[in-house]
């Protein structure tokens, strides 16, 4: 009785999920964006002081790290995941960390040391615990593709505040790089086509962590009409900030669908069709 219930509850998921899949690409990015614009509307409705889906998309990331720390200590492997990822968060988040404890030290200072901590524990059992179990030859995303590109872009374009400008550099560099820091991590992925259940709930946070930060700063622009843009800086900066939130959010987007299309299905490996990610 109850499996024939929960049978009958996947037909229309099922159904919908199949629908989405036969649509062209154009048609997917116009319900993605409407899926989104939804989910916005929904949570300005819901959460009064935006702050908290700040901190809440730092929570759900340190859910993620928690996921993968439970995946080596417990089935002493790492394979399905990316060095490299590991290494440009850290990098990052050390970066922010500086930038947060000579330009405003607050709840976020924490919750990112409490992050980097754990990021480099991670590291530290992929690379030294758990090497023989490390898929060097998937994990060949070359970092200087986005290191690179992140530290130039961060000297052109960054905070037109009282700061030093090394600090002001050093926050757009951190922006820059947030947003890319998981292509190492899609391009494991990509060349495995097969995502192991911790792993896929690592990512899946991220995709939801990049969510909740990019709805932070977007319903703070709507809530001050623009004046969060001029405290931010002048000039592309701002445009900028806004842009990287968007672009980590849409990276990840499509792995999130089929995650949840996974998941709905019972299925504990997902398996990733060709061009996902």
């Amino acid at each position: 009785m109850i499996e024939s219930k929960m049978k009958a509850a996947k037909r229309p998921i099922h159904a919908v999920t199949t629908w989405v899949r036969r649509q062209p690409p154009k048609v997917k990015a116009f319900l993605g964006v409407v899926s989104a614009m939804t989910a916005l509307v929904l949570l300005r409705m819901i959460v009064h002081d935006h702050d908290n889906l700040f901190v809440a998309a730092e929570a759900v990331h340190a859910l993620g790290i928690s996921v993968l720390i439970y995946k080596l200590t417990k089935e002493k492997t790492c394979a399905g995941l990316s060095l490299k990822s590991q290494e440009l968060t850290a990098l990052f988040l050390a970066v922010r960390l500086y930038c947060s404890f000579v330009m405003e030290f607050d709840i976020h200072t924490l919750l990112d040391s409490a992050t980097l901590v754990t990021t480099l524990f991670v590291i530290y059992m992929i690379r030294f615990k758990l090497k023989a179990s490390y898929m060097d030859d998937k994990d060949n995303f070359a970092i200087y593709y986005v290191v690179i590109p992140c530290v130039v872009l961060s000297v052109l374009i960054h905070p037109s505040t009282h700061h030093h400008i090394i600090n002001k550099i050093s926050w757009a560099f951190c922006v820059y790089l947030e947003a890319v820091s998981v292509l190492p991590q899609l391009r494991v992925m990509q060349n495995t086509k097969i995502v192991e259940p911790f792993t896929a709930h690592y990512v899946f946070a991220l995709g939801i962590a990049r969510f909740l930060s990019c709805a932070h700063w977007v319903l703070q622009v709507l809530d001050t009409r623009g004046r969060l843009l001029t405290a931010l800086g002048y000039g592309f900066w701002p445009i900028m900030v806004l842009f990287s939130e968007i672009v980590q959010t849409f990276i990840l987007a499509d792995f999130c669908y089929y995650y949840v299309k996974s998941l709905m299905g019972g299925q504990l490996v997902l398996r990733l069709p060709s061009g996902v990610v």
